[in-house]
């Protein structure tokens, strides 16, 4: 495997490249973590397909084509509509409000003090996204190099701390295009018709497989449906994927580069299903299904190759895993941190925003690549994660953007009620239950919509200013001051 591991040196090695260029760009905190709004519709939409299509999106896709066939394709097919809700209905508005995290959307929306408790759960989020992602990287390089679990994690994991600490946004968005384009030549255009071939083609696949692996619907409604909440409505309202939409030059770019690259994972899905489809009939009894896309890129690919479609894995998990460390270090420091410094410190001296940020994807990434040693399993950190998502900011966050008559109180409410909630069905049901987001998305707009019916609407110079930026006629400099609340 000399070759692939030249392949794959060299890959790596342009990651930190990358990482170094970028820090020359990023001289202020616009810069730093939103690449100035700055990027067009070639680098927004690759940027914004890598940051979707990460190592579950690649190892588990192909894991779930090996188990269900076809329909295995549906996890990620929900995430490609998510991006294309999100792109055509709701991006525009997004990128107009000229923010730089969704706490600040929701201070904005309902006269502050909704920030800190949103900030939380969106913290916990994000963090526990990066972790699934860094943990990837051990079946990654086990393949690669047979290394130890904890050595994987903390090598993949150092080089996307380093480059993303360097360069933060111009960093990620420049490796995010390199890993667009080795994903797409790795995975659509080398993995996918070899591993049909392999397989005899698809009237050999049908040969050998039962019916249900051709069924559009054969992974069950239920988990269909399931699917959709977690990922459809997850990607209308993660830091990660907003922070994205934030570095779009304008409206049609974040619209239209949005839709190409949710149109992008709608294919991808399909691949990660085909793929997994042939490997079920090359290797019908392996242990578990995810190992089905080291198992064929490794036995069924030649050299040189083989390199590139493993480093377009690693592509895949590094994509998300940086987009998930800065939208986490963006939210610890400006929702979280930098409202406990001004309790704090009121007086504080002059903030370096670079540095600050700087220091801050360093602290997560080390927290990140310690939660990750500590974790094994994948399914159930990510399924923490969207479950406190969706169950606690999804109301607060379309509520906020949809219905007028909502309020701060209901806002606080609906976190609370839906995260306490999602977290006491988890213990009760397990963690992948479907009746943690099922109830708790339910728990959370009761709560929304009768505390803010029960309370007085928000001020009207709130709603005011709130319309002011939404038709990009605010004043963004103001930015990271929470609105004070109306006395």
């Amino acid at each position: 495997m000399a070759v692939d591991y030249v392949v794959i040196a060299v890959y790596l090695a342009g990651m930190l490249a990358m990482g170094w260029w970028g820090m020359r760009r990023a001289r202020s905190k616009s810069e730093f973590l939103v690449a100035g709004r700055r990027l067009g519709p070639a680098l927004y939409s690759g940027t914004m397909a890598a940051i979707v299509l990460g190592g579950a999106s690649t190892i588990g896709g192909v894991g779930l084509g090996y188990q269900y066939g076809l329909s295995g394709a549906w996890m990620v097919f929900t995430i490609g509509l998510g991006l294309l809700a999100l792109s055509v209905f709701f991006s525009a508005r997004i990128a107009r409000l000229k923010v730089y995290t969704v706490s600040e959307m929701l201070d904005l929306r309902y006269g502050g003090r909704a920030g800190l408790i949103s900030g939380v759960v969106m913290w916990a989020y994000t963090l526990m996204l990066a972790v699934t992602s860094t943990i990837a990287y051990a079946t990654i390089f086990d393949v690669l190099f047979d290394v130890d679990r904890t050595v994987a994690i903390v090598l993949g994991g150092s080089i996307v701390v380093a480059y993303s600490t360097l360069g933060g946004m111009w960093s990620i968005t420049l490796t995010d295009m390199v890993q667009f384009v080795v994903k797409t030549i790795g995975v659509l255009l080398l993995l996918l018709p070899i591993a049909v071939v392999k397989a005899g083609g698809f009237s050999g696949m049908k040969a050998e497989l039962p019916t249900s692996y051709f069924d559009p619907l054969g992974i069950g409604g239920e988990t269909i449906f399931t699917y959709v909440l977690i990922y459809t409505f997850g990607m209308l309202i993660g830091q990660d994927i907003w922070q994205r939409v934030f570095t779009a030059r304008s409206d049609r770019t974040a619209r239209w580069g949005g839709t190409v690259a949710g149109t992008y994972c709608l294919v991808y899905a399909l691949a990660g299903a085909v793929i997994g489809t042939a490997a079920k009939v090359l290797y019908p009894k392996l242990g578990s299904p995810d190992d089905a896309f080291a198992t064929i890129v490794k036995d069924e690919l030649p050299v040189g190759v083989r390199g590139l479609v493993l480093a377009a894995a690693l592509a895949a998990v590094m994509s998300t895993s940086s987009g998930a460390l800065i939208a986490c270090a963006t939210v610890a420091n400006n929702d979280i941190w930098s409202r406990l410094r001004g309790i704090v410190r009121p007086s504080a001296q002059e903030y370096d925003e670079v540095r600050g940020n700087r220091a801050f994807i360093l602290l997560m990434g080390v927290a990140v690549i310690g939660t990750a040693i500590a974790l094994n399993n994948v399914v159930e950190a990510l399924t923490v994660a969207y479950n406190l998502l969706v169950g606690g900011l999804l109301v607060p966050i379309l509520g906020g953007l949809l219905w007028r008559r909502g309020t701060v109180q209901g806002a606080l409410a609906a976190v609370v009620v839906g995260g306490v909630a999602v977290i006491g069905l988890m213990a009760a049901h397990g963690i992948l239950a479907n009746e943690p987001v099922y109830y708790g998305l339910l728990a959370s707009l009761v709560a929304y919509a009768a505390v803010s019916l029960a309370t007085r609407p928000t001020d009207e110079a709130v709603l005011t200013a709130w319309r002011e930026r939404l038709a990009g006629r605010g004043k963004p400099e103001l930015v990271s001051e929470p609105v004070p609340a109306p006395r």
